[in-house]
């Protein structure tokens, strides 16, 4: 697939975007709607945003090729520090993706993954798993608010392009 390294730089505008938002509408929720068990994999709001977070900086890790060794810690399960790090790690990766070129997204990067195997990707597949998962991952927090009586912010892909 031929994509541009503005195209990436798009992708993960989108989803620092998506991210904030998701996050700011997670910090009206009370300590009891925050931690409200959901019965899904991650079970609550917060522990879904920190899913999300601990992949973000991950796969920066991996494509950068200096992985964290762990996944996820008990600080990234705090919405403080969520609020906090997060942005900070969407700089990071604006400044990763700044000096990306078309030839570099079509680069293969080697990476292992939490449990030990080796994998290659192009690069852009990495950048797309990091969105896509954002993606789901958001959905299913929204659905939470709105199961909760709130109504949670429009994080579709043309509502970022439309601006609003």
């Amino acid at each position: 697939m031929l994509l541009s390294a503005e195209a990436i730089r798009n992708q993960l505008d989108y989803s620092a975007w998506a991210s904030r938002r998701i996050l700011a509408a997670a910090s009206e929720l009370s300590p009891e709607e925050l931690n409200r068990d959901f019965q899904t994999a991650d079970k609550s709001v917060l522990n879904t945003l920190a899913h999300v977070f601990a992949a973000d900086r991950v796969w920066l890790g991996r494509l950068q090729g200096n992985p964290p060794s762990v996944f996820i810690t008990d600080e990234d399960r705090n919405l403080a520090a969520l609020q906090k790090q997060w942005p900070e790690l969407h700089e990071q990766w604006k400044k990763w993706a700044a000096s990306l070129t078309d030839e570099q997204v079509e680069k293969v990067v080697s990476y292992k993954d939490l449990k030990g195997n080796t994998w290659e990707n192009p690069l852009w597949q990495g950048v797309f798993q990091v969105v896509n998962h954002g993606t789901h991952h958001r959905g299913q927090v929204a659905g939470f608010i709105r199961t909760m009586g709130h109504k949670p912010p429009p994080l579709d892909l043309i509502a970022f392009y439309r601006g609003l």
